[in-house]
């Protein structure tokens, strides 16, 4: 029911709906629980998707751990990993191909956009090691 509601969230903000109603609803969360559900997924994820996709779901991750975040912040953080590393999709991959790709994308650019400025350079050290740690020190690009 939890990501459901996270997930809520996130969908009617893009669509640019109310959603004081569902935040509400995540007032007496014990977020600090459900960041070490989502922590584990996290790598899993990591390990299939490369270095560069889950550097955005690593960003988030650490903002949603150390971050000074707002319950909506949370929400759209906590909806965009699970939306992305969990198993369940709007629009399967396997079913809509190239298709089913973009609405985890859109949820990835639409929330960077909002939590951006919460992204420090402690965050993006974090992320560095972790990505350092899971996939080696080795540099790609020019």
């Amino acid at each position: 029911m939890f990501i459901t509601i996270c997930v809520l969230v996130l969908t009617y903000m893009i669509m640019g709906k109310d959603v004081k109603s569902l935040l509400g609803k995540l007032k007496n969360v014990d977020w600090k629980e459900k960041i070490v559900d989502v922590g584990d997924a996290v790598r899993k994820y990591a390990v299939k998707a490369g270095r560069v996709a889950c550097r955005p779901v690593l960003q988030f991750y650490y903002v949603l751990k150390y971050g000074e975040t707002t319950v909506l912040e949370k929400a759209l953080i906590y909806a965009t990993i699970s939306y992305t590393v969990l198993p369940f999709s709007i629009l399967p991959k396997s079913v809509y191909g190239f298709v089913g790709c973009l609405d985890e994308g859109l949820a990835i650019v639409f929330v960077m956009k909002k939590i951006r400025g919460k992204i420090t350079p402690e965050i993006n050290d974090m992320v560095d090691a972790a990505i350092s740690e899971w996939f080696g020190d080795l540099e790609f690009g020019m």
